[in-house]
C-alpha cells in the first residue's frame, strides 16, 4: 500500500531526498507521492518533520 502526505505538509522536501525510488515530487502546495513508484517503505514517513505522511 502507498503512502500519501496530507495538507500538513510544510513543503520542505526532506521526504523526497528520503525517498529510494524518486517516488516524491514537488506538487501544487505540498509534495506528492506517485503511488505507481512508491515501494511502501516509509523512509519518508520517518523523516517528516511535519507527521504528513501515513499509509494510503
Amino acid at each position: 500500500m502507498a503512502f500519501v502526505i496530507s495538507d500538513a505538509c510544510l513543503s520542505c522536501g526532506a521526504c523526497a531526498g528520503s525517498c529510494p525510488v524518486g517516488a516524491i515530487s514537488e506538487g501544487d502546495g505540498k509534495f506528492v507521492i506517485d503511488a505507481d513508484t512508491c515501494i511502501s517503505c516509509g523512509s519518508c514517513a520517518g523523516t517528516c518533520p511535519a507527521g504528513a505522511i501515513s499509509e494510503e
